[in-house]
This record gives structure tokens, sequence and C-alpha cells, in this order.
């Protein structure tokens, strides 16, 4: 039998190093553009105040706090503002990764106008530790799934998509963010620089990572599949509707699919 690591062995190694630096590292090479593409997800889920939504691979928690405000701002425009017991979950199989979720959730509020108190966004959202090719969920448990940036570093994609599938309810929606290769040819040869040579030093010396994290992050987008195959691999899963945004120049993709 191998003693080599398997990917999911790598991956979860690597994002528990980087997990201090995480957001510092996504907002400064991004240009913070990663917050808005997270904006741009949620907007395309169309969030329901009676949502049940699972982030998977949710790392730090940020589009599952972005869920969790939508969530709150959707219910107090339809005039169902008050406690909730968890609507939103985020699951990651990197504990460190949600502890610091964890405790942004606890200091994050999403303050609406026509109530003078902030709420706190953990009052409706929980972390769970799982895997995303084995969800700790029953069948038909939830209205929206997403998962931002996470897809590729799975050992089976095509797996992980009917897992989605399982847990979704009939006219559940599914949300993907994915990197990809930008389709003009100049920006890609711009984009490739940057993301090859320049990025995987900078954000090493940041987050003084030695699992070798950022040299392969931009490896696993250049592996991975294309947008079209992402689409084809969402209708094999049984999702129908299926749409594909490309988003700043088409660096990143926002797929949405209906079950």
């Amino acid at each position: 039998m191998s003693s080599l690591p398997t990917k999911a062995e790598q991956v979860h190694k690597m994002f528990a190093a980087i997990a201090p630096s995480y957001d510092l590292n996504n907002r400064l090479h991004s240009l913070w553009l990663d917050q808005h593409w997270r904006s741009v997800a949620v907007k395309m889920a169309e969030v329901k105040s009676t949502d049940v939504i699972i982030d998977v691979a949710c790392g730090t928690g940020d589009l599952t706090l972005k869920f969790a405000n939508m969530l709150w701002h959707v219910a107090a425009q339809e005039g169902e503002w008050g406690p909730h017991s968890p609507q939103v979950f985020g699951v990651d199989f990197t504990s460190e990764m949600l502890q610091i979720a964890e405790r942004k959730a606890a200091s994050a509020y999403a303050p609406v106008r026509s109530h003078p108190q902030p709420t706190f966004l953990d009052v409706t959202t929980q972390f769970i530790n799982g895997d995303a090719l084995c969800l700790p969920l029953p069948d038909q448990s939830a209205d929206i799934v997403s998962i931002a940036f996470g897809i590729r570093n799975l050992t089976d994609p095509a797996k992980a998509l009917q897992e989605f599938a399982r847990i979704l309810r009939p006219g559940g929606r599914l949300i993907i963010l994915e990197f990809a290769s930008p389709p003009n040819p100049i920006i890609r040869r711009l984009y490739n620089f940057y993301f090859h040579k320049i990025m995987p030093i900078t954000a090493t010396l940041i987050s003084r990572d030695k699992s070798g994290a950022y040299k392969y992050l931009p490896e696993s987008v250049n592996t991975f599949i294309t947008p079209q195959t992402m689409q084809n691999k969402m209708q094999q899963a049984g999702f129908a509707n299926i749409a594909a945004k490309p988003l700043s120049c088409g660096i990143c993709v926002c797929y949405k699919g209906v079950k």
C-alpha cells in the first residue's frame, strides 16, 4: 500500500496551514474582487426567507455569512423578522478554517432599517465539519447549495455534484463559483503571469507558508475542467436551467443549476 498522501490529505494540510492569513491573501490578490464575486453568487441564488442554505467547502465563512446577511434582509422585507433556528450551514473539512468562520459569525451582524437592534448572524448560521463528497445531511434537506473556489480541490467533482443534488429539494438551486482561464488571449497572458509568477511569491511571504499551497492553487486552476465541461457535468448530475456567468473578464465563473 502506498504511503503517499491522498489529494484530500494534501489539500487539508495546505488549507490548515494558510488559514490564519487566508482572508488577507484573498482580498489582496484578488484586488478585493473576491467579495464582489461572492455577492454575485448570492444574488444569482435568489434567496427566499424560508430557504435552507448549505455552503460547502465554506472555508473561513465569507460566502456563508453573505448568505446569512441576505436571508435576514429578505426576511425583514417580507415581514418575517424574528428569531430563527439555523438556516445557513457552512460545511468544511478543515477545522482551522471553521474556527475562523465561527469567530467571524459571532462578531458580524446584519443591520436592517426596520429593526433598531442589530441581529447577530450566528443566530441563523451553523458551521459543520464535513466532507463535500459525503455530506452529513439528509436527502432533500436544502433549498440552496453553494461552493466557492472549492470544487476543483475535490478528488471527485462529479461525485460532489451528485451529492449536492441528493441534498437539494426539487426546485433547489446549486451555485458554484470557480476560477477559469480568461478567453481573451491578452488578458489570459497577463492573468497567467500574475497568477503563476507573482501571486505564489507574495502570498507565500504573507502567509509564511511551507506547505506549498500557493504553488498548488494556480496549478489546480490550470488543470481543472473548462466552463463548458462543468456545465455538462452539472447536467449529467441532474441539474437543469444551467447558466454560467463570466466575471471579471472570465477570471471567475458563477454557475447556477436547478434540480
